[in-house]
C-alpha cells in the first residue's frame, strides 16, 4: 500500500498500492546506501506480508472503532515510527512553506483519503476484496499518466494490460451474476482509494521532485500532516470512542506502526538496494497475502471467481508496467554512459 511521498517518485505507470497505501507504491533512493545485514529477499517477503496483512488489521480495527479513527490511529502510529527514525538519523523536517503545502495535498491523496476509504469499505466488503481492489492502482496509474504525463507513451501492450486488468475486476465482482452479492458502495470506495494512490503519485512527481529534502524528511512531514488532517476530520464523521477494546486497538497499532511506518522503512531500503522496479513487485504479492489471511483467519468466503479474477488483474497490471520498466532501464543506462563520458573528459 502506497503510503508516503518521495523526493524522486517513479512514473505513474510504476505506481504500487500502500497505502498508503498502501497505501500502498516506490522511492528512488541515492545509489550509495548502507546494505542491511538481512538479505533483500527476506525483507521483500516481510514487506509483502506486512502490506498484505494490512487489510486484515483494518477489518479487525473497524470491529471496535469507527473507520475514521482507524485511519487516524494508522497515521498516528506510522508517523511516530518515522519520527523515531528521523531522530536516530538526525534529520530535520522540510523548511520551505511551498514544500509543506504540496505535502499537505500528497498526505490527503496518498494517506488520509485512501486509508479512510479502505476502512469504510471493509465495513461492507471482505478484506480479500479490498486487497484485490488495491492491486488495481497500477491500472489507474496508467490511465491517469496518459492524460497527465506526456512522457508516458501508450503502447498496445499497455492498453491490452489495461483492458485485461479491468476484465479481472469484473471477474472478481462476478459481474455476470449481479456482482456476486458484493456491496457496490464498499467496492466503489475501495476502487476510489486505489485510484487516489495513482493521483497522489502523479501529483508528487510533478511537485516534489528536486526539493533538496531527504526522502525520510519528506515522508515524515507527510505523515504528520496526514495525522493532523484526520485529527480534525475524524470527530466530524464519528463521535469520539467511548471505550477502547483491546484486540481492535492492537490491530490499529500494528496497522500504523508496521503497515505504514516500518513498512516504509523496509521499502526505502529495498529501493536503495535493488531499485524501484524490483521493489514494486510487492504489488503482485499483496492481494495473495490479503486473500489467504482473510480466508484463513477471518473465515471469509472464497468463490472461484475471486482468485481467478485476482490473477487476471495482476496480469493486466504487469502488462501496463512492462513498457515503463524498459524505459526506466534505458534511462539509467543513458545516465551511466553520460557519467562515464564526463569522467573520461575530466581525466
Amino acid at each position: 500500500m502506497s503510503t508516503v511521498a518521495t523526493p524522486k517518485p517513479p512514473s505513474a505507470s510504476e505506481v504500487t498500492s500502500t497505502p498508503a497505501a498502501t497505501g500502498s507504491d516506490s522511492p528512488t533512493a541515492p545509489a550509495a546506501q548502507e546494505r542491511s545485514p538481512l538479505d533483500w529477499r527476506i525483507r521483500f517477503g516481510a514487506l509483502s506480508l506486512i502490506w498484505g496483512f494490512s487489510f486484515l488489521f483494518t477489518k479487525l480495527g473497524t470491529d471496535g472503532y469507527a473507520p475514521a479513527y482507524v485511519s487516524f490511529g494508522r497515521m498516528f502510529f506510522g508517523a511516530a515510527v518515522l519520527a523515531v527514525a528521523m531522530a536516530v538519523k538526525r534529520q530535520r523536517l522540510p523548511r520551505s512553506p511551498r514544500t509543506w503545502a504540496h505535502l499537505a495535498v500528497a498526505a490527503f491523496l496518498l494517506n488520509a483519503l485512501p486509508f479512510t476509504l479502505f476502512a469504510y469499505s471493509e465495513l461492507t466488503i471482505p478484506s480479500t476484496l479490498a486487497g484485490i481492489c488495491n492491486a488495481t492502482t497500477p491500472l489507474w496509474g496508467m490511465v491517469l499518466s496518459l492524460v497527465a504525463l506526456s512522457e508516458d507513451r501508450p503502447t498496445r501492450r499497455r492498453f491490452a494490460g489495461l483492458g485485461l486488468g479491468f476484465a479481472g475486476v469484473l471477474t472478481v465482482l462476478g459481474a455476470w451474476q449481479g456482482f456476486s452479492g458484493q456491496d457496490p458502495a464498499g467496492t466503489v470506495m475501495a476502487l476510489i482509494a486505489s485510484a487516489s494512490y495513482a493521483v497522489g503519485w502523479i501529483y508528487v512527481r510533478r511537485t516534489l521532485s528536486g526539493t533538496g529534502d531527504s526522502h525520510l524528511s519528506l515522508s515524515g512531514a507527510q505523515l504528520l500532516l496526514g495525522t493532523a488532517q484526520l485529527a480534525l476530520a475524524a470527530p466530524v464523521f464519528s463521535p469520539l470512542p467511548a471505550s477502547f477494546p483491546l484486540l481492535p486497538l492492537l490491530a490499529v497499532v500494528a496497522l500504523g506502526a508496521l503497515g505504514t511506518g516500518f513498512a516504509f522503512l523496509l521499502q526505502y531500503g529495498l529501493v536503495a538496494e535493488v531499485g524501484p522496479t524490483t521493489a514494486t513487485l510487492t504489488t503482485y504479492f499483496i492481494p495473495v497475502v490479503a486473500t489467504a489471511a482473510g480466508v484463513a483467519l477471518l473465515g471469509e468466503d472464497l468463490t472461484w471467481n475471486t482468485p481467478v479474477g485476482a490473477l487476471i488483474v495482476l496480469a493486466g497490471a504487469a502488462l501496463t508496467q512492462s513498457g515503463s520498466a524498459g524505459t526506466a532501464r534505458a534511462a539509467r543506462s543513458r545516465a551511466r554512459r553520460a557519467r562515464a563520458d564526463r569522467q573520461s573528459a575530466q581525466s
